[in-house]
C-alpha cells in the first residue's frame, strides 16, 4: 500500500473509532466510494491496535484501576472498585462477542457491507442518538454503573456490529437512554471499546499472522502510529466538548451522510 493510502485508512479509523459516526461505515465506504483496493485484515488489526493504544492511554487510571482489580476478581470476589470494573466490563463485553461469533458463522457479517445498509443505519442510529439524548436524563454517573446495566449497554453494544451503526453511538445512546450524563456515558462506552478491541482484534489477528509477511507488518506499523495519534486527539476533543456541546453535531453528519448515501445507493 502507498504511504498516502495507508495515512488516509489510518486517519479515518482513528477519527471515527470513538466519535458516535462509525469506523467500520466509513472504512467501507472508502473503497466502495473512491475505488481504493480494499485495506486488507493486517491493516484492520493495525488500525484497531493504534486505536486501542489511544483510548487506554486517555484512560490510564481506569484501566489501571480494572487492570488492578484482576486478581480479586479471578479469584471470585468483586469487593475493590477496580475489580467491580473489570468484572461489568466483562459482562458488557459477552453480548458483542456472542453476537460478532453468530454473524461470522453465517456469513451475514459480509452480506452487510453495503453502501445501502451503511445508509440507513448512519440514518437512522443518528436519529436514536438524537433522540436518547434529548430525552435523557443525566442523573446517573460512572459510580452508578451497575450489573443491569452493564447487560444493557453490552447489548446496545452488540447492535454496533452491523456497518454504519458506530460503536461508540450506539453504547452512548444506550447510556444517555439509562439516565447517565453525555460524559461519564461517554466514558463508560470508551471503557467498553477496550475489551471489544481487544476481542476483535485477537479474532483478525489469528487469521492473519499466519500471512503477514515484513512488508505487511511495515504497512501495519505505521498505520498503527497514524491511527493512535488521530484517535487521541478525536478523543480528546470529543470529551471536552461534552462539557458544553450535545451529540447533535454528530448527529447532524451523520443524518447529511445517511441520506446521501441513500441517493447513491438506489440512484
Amino acid at each position: 500500500m502507498s504511504l498516502w493510502h495507508l495515512l488516509l485508512v489510518a486517519v479515518i479509523q482513528g477519527l471515527t473509532e470513538f466519535l458516535p459516526v462509525s469506523s467500520s461505515g466509513h472504512l467501507i465506504l472508502l473503497p466502495n466510494l473512491t475505488g481504493l483496493a480494499d485495506q486488507g485484515q493486517v491493516i484492520d488489526v493495525a488500525v484497531h491496535v493504534g486505536t486501542l493504544g489511544a483510548v487506554i492511554l486517555y484512560f490510564r487510571s481506569d484501566v489501571a484501576e480494572a487492570v488492578g482489580g484482576l486478581p480479586r476478581l479471578f479469584a471470585g470476589r468483586i469487593d475493590t472498585p477496580g475489580a467491580r470494573l473489570a468484572f461489568l466490563l466483562g459482562v458488557a463485553t459477552v453480548p458483542v462477542i456472542l453476537f460478532g461469533l453468530a454473524l461470522k458463522l453465517s456469513g451475514l457479517d459480509d452480506s452487510m457491507r453495503s453502501t445501502a445498509v451503511i445508509g440507513w443505519t448512519m440514518l437512522l442510529f443518528g436519529l436514536v442518538l438524537y433522540w436518547t439524548d434529548q430525552r435523557g436524563a443525566q442523573v446517573k454517573r460512572t459510580a452508578d454503573w451497575s450489573l443491569r446495566d452493564a447487560v444493557v449497554m453490552g447489548l446496545w453494544q452488540a447492535v454496533a456490529l452491523i456497518p454504519g451503526t458506530s460503536r461508540s453511538g450506539i453504547t452512548i445512546s444506550g447510556a444517555r437512554a439509562l439516565g447517565y450524563t453525555r460524559e461519564d456515558g461517554a466514558r463508560i462506552a470508551m471503557l467498553m471499546s477496550i475489551p471489544t478491541i481487544i476481542a476483535s482484534g485477537a479474532l483478525l489477528g489469528a487469521e492473519v499472522v499466519a500471512t503477514a509477511d515484513i512488508a505487511a507488518a511495515r504497512d501495519g506499523a505505521i498505520a498503527a502510529g497514524f491511527a493512535f495519534v488521530s484517535a487521541l486527539i478525536a478523543l480528546s476533543l470529543m470529551m471536552r466538548l461534552l462539557k458544553t456541546v450535545s451529540f447533535t453535531p454528530y448527529v447532524i453528519y451523520r443524518v447529511i451522510l445517511g441520506v446521501v448515501l441513500l441517493v447513491i445507493a438506489y440512484s
